[in-house]
């Protein structure tokens, strides 16, 4: 069992408390992560929170600010936020029931493993919610705040135990008409359909995860290491930067002043002659040995 829950609480259904705890479903694998770096300097790039003026701060000094206005805003701290969390307390009520393919699959987002705690009484109801959901080919429907989000969650029935899958609520999820105006509506040819049709019944198959690979990452993976074998990696340097940042008016005054030393410079240095008064000066001279 992984060390740590990603959420703890009950699934309730009418009288029926059921102690869980949720695990992710799923994990990034060994897709690869890039950091980005700046190639002169050899140096990593950070991203640190700043206030313009004021320069680096601390976390416990950042709130939540929701503009209500152009520029304004109402600041909440998180003190504040938990207050109107207290209310959807730690329990997933199972408010209603649908067939297992009745939810359109765009509206699934993020699957965890249920796991009962360990409680003799409520491993029990574990079981029963599972075979019964199993039995009536349902899936159960509630309502939980999970790290902050309220979310609607569907709780269905897999292998030995159970799986929640967050859902998207109806209007975060776009109405597929609008991509679809350019169908056309005219029936294809039946020929084509049946064509179509043995096709996929030749390769229709049970699923297997393991079939598939990210040949993407794999292809990426080649790269680097034959990136490696002929050239050793480049050691990358953390940059430090500077407690404060300089504000925008600092920054023009330094300017300025920079300017004005390079203009008193300017003058103190003798004039560049250019070809053209080179030219003239000789001209001249020429003139003035003719007459004399």
């Amino acid at each position: 069992m992984p060390a740590r829950a990603y959420w703890t609480g009950r699934i309730r259904l009418s009288l029926v408390s059921i102690p869980i705890q949720l695990y992710s479903a799923t994990k990034s694998g060994s897709r690869i992560a890039f950091n980005q770096i700046h190639e002169p300097s050899g140096k990593r790039i950070r991203y640190e929170k700043v206030v313009p003026g004021i320069g680096l701060i601390e976390k416990d000094e950042i709130v939540k600010g929701y503009e209500v206005d152009k520029g304004k805003y109402v600041l909440l701290t998180d003190e504040e936020i938990d207050e109107v969390k207290l209310e959807a307390k730690r329990t997933i009520d199972l408010v209603q029931f649908v067939g297992e393919d009745e939810i359109d699959p765009v509206f699934f987002d993020s699957a965890y493993y249920v796991a009962p705690e360990d409680d003799e009484d409520g491993q029990e109801a574990y079981v029963v919610l599972r075979d019964a959901l199993k039995k009536e080919k349902k899936i159960g429907l509630g309502q939980v705040v999970i790290r902050g989000k309220g979310q609607i969650v569907a709780v269905r029935a897999a292998d030995k135990g159970l799986v929640v899958q967050t859902l998207h609520y109806d209007d975060e999820v776009q109405k597929a008409d609008k991509f679809f105006e350019d169908v056309p509506s005219k029936k294809p040819d039946s020929e084509m359909i049946s064509l179509a049709t043995e096709l996929i019944e030749k390769k229709t198959k049970k699923f297997d995860p393991k079939e598939f690979h990210d040949k993407y990452t794999d292809a990426l993976k080649e790269l680097i290491e034959a990136k490696q074998e002929k050239r050793a990696p480049r050691e990358i340097e953390e940059a430090e930067l500077p407690s404060n940042v300089i504000n925008l008016m600092d920054a023009l005054k330094r300017s300025v002043g920079k300017k004005g030393e390079s203009a008193k410079t300017e003058e103190k240095k003798p004039a560049k002659r250019t070809k053209r008064a080179a030219k003239s000066s000789s001209r001249s001279a020429k003139r003035s040995k003719k007459a004399a």
